[in-house]
């Protein structure tokens, strides 16, 4: 009897410590998961603020680099177009009609040659809002012509081939994909010491990809996030804008043989813009 109450009572122990101890085990469990939640949500806050802040430093560098396109032109049309028109006018002022038929005819002839040249640089403004071979023909014209024009320089290697641009993107969009283009390859230009330079296209399912290859000097995505997240470095910010305007993405890479480095540029085709 003595032996059955002496067995009795440690298990009783035995399952008070087990309880307890799966007791202690469940609220450390508990506890665990509530700090690894907090934890959780703190980086995510954290995320979303650099994100936030990301964006800011895209849209800035937007905003930056638009009021410079304003300052520019407008800096064109005071400086030059509007000299050019104010000259046109002395020639075709109101004594004009009290001269001399010689001197009226060398009015018009010298009135009509200033007008010409305001007429030609006011295109050329224009022609730097929107190049006409790439309003009229499309990415893959203006693009080819780019890179011709480099490669007839003799000093670089360049050369652009479309594989399969069949249907255009919106004017708006070809804009923004060229500008990008342009701008990596005036920095490839200015800083690579490159010897060719190879741009492709082609179409996988929904996404149009432009691949730039080259073999000079280059960088990589993290040093690209590095520089964007810095103050400097307004063309890169300027692709990254442009790039999220597109809804796409950009990647930085170096070829495994470490001969050469490569861009690609990844834009959805479907009409998100």
């Amino acid at each position: 009897m003595y032996l059955l109450q002496a067995d009795s009572s440690g298990i009783s122990k035995l399952m008070f410590i087990g309880t307890f101890g799966m007791l202690t085990l469940a609220v450390g469990i508990i506890v665990f998961v509530i700090f690894h939640q907090r934890k959780i949500i703190r980086y995510q806050m954290q995320m979303k603020r650099f994100e936030a802040e990301k964006q800011q430093i895209l849209l800035n560098a937007s905003i930056r680099f638009q009021e410079e396109e304003r300052q520019r032109i407008a800096a064109d049309l005071h400086d030059d177009a509007g000299p050019l028109l104010a000259t046109a006018r002395l020639y075709l002022n109101e004594n004009l009609v009290n001269q001399e038929k010689h001197q009226q005819l060398q009015s018009i002839i010298s009135a009509k040659q200033i007008i010409d040249d305001a007429i030609l640089l006011i295109r050329n403004i224009s022609h730097s809002l929107m190049p006409p071979t790439l309003k009229n023909f499309g990415l893959e014209s203006a693009s080819t012509d780019l890179f011709q024009k480099i490669s007839g320089s003799g000093v670089i290697n360049a050369s652009a081939r479309f594989h399969d641009y069949k249907e255009r993107l919106k004017v708006e969009q070809e804009l923004l994909v060229f500008r990008i283009i342009q701008e990596l390859v005036n920095n490839i230009l200015k800083h690579s010491s490159a010897g060719f330079i190879h741009l492709t296209q082609n179409i996988t399912g929904d996404n149009l990809y432009l691949r730039i290859h080259h073999d000079g000097k280059g960088i990589t995505q993290a040093e690209f996030d590095r520089l964007n997240q810095g103050s400097q470095g307004l063309g890169l910010k300027n692709i990254a804008s442009r790039i999220n305007l597109l809804k796409g993405n950009i990647f930085f890479e170096i070829d495994p043989s470490q001969t050469y480095y490569k861009i690609t540029i990844e834009i959805p085709r479907v009409n998100k813009f």
